[in-house]
């Protein structure tokens, strides 16, 4: 019997700095995930674009991220205006001559409304930047990583975006929504190298989270069997693996960091 070639192990290799070189852009990036995720793509090697609406946060990230090896940029970024998100992968290529990857982490919470009690523009907010937003970045950075011969794509969604949560409907909707760009999108690219993924965190410490009484940190905790919240970096070290090599056989996925919230549901 012929062997395939396909049936040989393929040589194990050790990379110990895994973004090596990459051109990474992050949205979101002044705080949270998104500054987590600066940190840790850095430390691993990569070229950051960092880009966020507050310029004063990305800009003094960059300044304290960039090396002589690895270059971190700051860069203006609304996702809710298309000529920001064209600006800021734009920039990107410009600076770098190419972009390898993007972790798409803008996003913003809900008003707490049960639906019928909430406002329209509550909803068009929500939506306008969760869900639009992402569909503005992939936009204009799939054209920039076809033109690179591949990458990969992480979008932010939520573990809202896997089940029902009362109180929050437009924001789950919105991240339901993320899951079937994200979807949809990895299916168009299957063929062309280039990978669409999503992060769906849970409850995660942030400056958002640090906000809330410590009564509901309690009861969110609980909700996960691990009865613990996540830290920012958690969730930057999954998008890490989703944006380096050793994901180049996942695409189309909805990645759960959530401490085994969504699995009793």
């Amino acid at each position: 019997m012929t062997s395939h070639p396909n049936h040989h192990p393929a040589p194990v290799t050790i990379q110990a700095r895994r973004l090596e070189g990459k051109v990474i852009l992050i949205t979101g990036a002044s705080a949270g995930m998104g500054e987590a995720a600066a940190r840790r793509f850095a430390a691993e090697g990569a070229h950051v674009i960092a880009g966020a609406r507050r310029s004063d946060r990305i800009n003094a990230l960059a300044n304290e991220l960039s090396t002589a090896d690895n270059q971190v940029i700051a860069v203006p970024l609304d996702v809710t205006n298309e000529e920001s998100v064209k600006a800021a992968v734009a920039t990107a290529v410009a600076r770098f001559g190419r972009l390898d990857g993007a972790l798409n982490s803008a996003g913003i919470t809900s008003s707490g409304a049960v639906l019928h009690e909430m406002s329209t523009e509550s909803f068009d907010r929500v939506m306008n930047v969760n869900t639009k937003g992402v569909f503005l970045s992939m936009k204009y950075e799939i054209p920039a990583l076809l033109a690179a011969g591949g990458g990969s794509i992480v979008n932010v969604s939520s573990v809202g975006g896997m089940v029902g949560v009362a109180g929050i409907s437009e924001y789950v909707a919105s991240k339901w929504a993320v899951n079937g760009l994200s979807k949809s999108a990895a299916l168009e690219l299957a063929s062309s190298n280039v990978r669409v993924n999503a992060l769906a965190p849970g409850s995660t410490r942030t400056e958002m989270w640090d906000m809330l009484p410590l009564e509901l940190q309690e009861h969110l905790a609980a909700m996960s069997p691990m009865n613990q919240i996540a830290l920012a970096d958690d969730m930057a070290r999954v998008a890490l693996f989703l944006l380096s090599d050793e994901s180049r056989w996942t695409t189309g996925a909805i990645i759960p960091a959530e401490g085994g919230h969504h699995v009793g549901r």
